[in-house]
């Protein structure tokens, strides 16, 4: 039994001394590395307009909803807590989506 196993170590570490020196393999390797490489940053750069986009409308939901709560905070007279939250929310998801697209454009 130990004699095949040490033919079979022997036979793997010649294939792979022969894969190593087999300049075909190593060019297709290198292909697939860079291939791999652009297509990462690309969906990186997706990914990052994709997250603004969302925080863009995020920010604009919670914007359009401002008058109304400032509307209700005149007619019921209660704090302004809601009014405050709607803009600070607004404000917050804005620069969320300012900086995830400069993110994108200096990549």
């Amino acid at each position: 039994m130990a004699g095949i196993a040490s033919v079979a170590g022997a036979a793997g570490r010649i294939l792979i001394r022969g894969a190593n020196q087999n300049r075909i393999l190593r060019a297709g390797i290198a292909a697939i590395r860079t291939t791999s490489l652009a297509i990462g940053k690309v969906l990186h750069l997706l990914f990052l307009q994709i997250v603004g986009l969302f925080f863009c409308i995020f920010a604009l939901g919670f914007a359009a909803r401002i008058p109304r709560a400032y509307h209700e905070q005149l007619v019921s007279h209660h704090g302004r807590e809601r009014t405050l939250l709607m803009a600070v929310l607004s404000v917050m998801f804005g620069w969320f989506a300012a900086s995830s697209f400069w993110r994108a454009r200096a990549k």
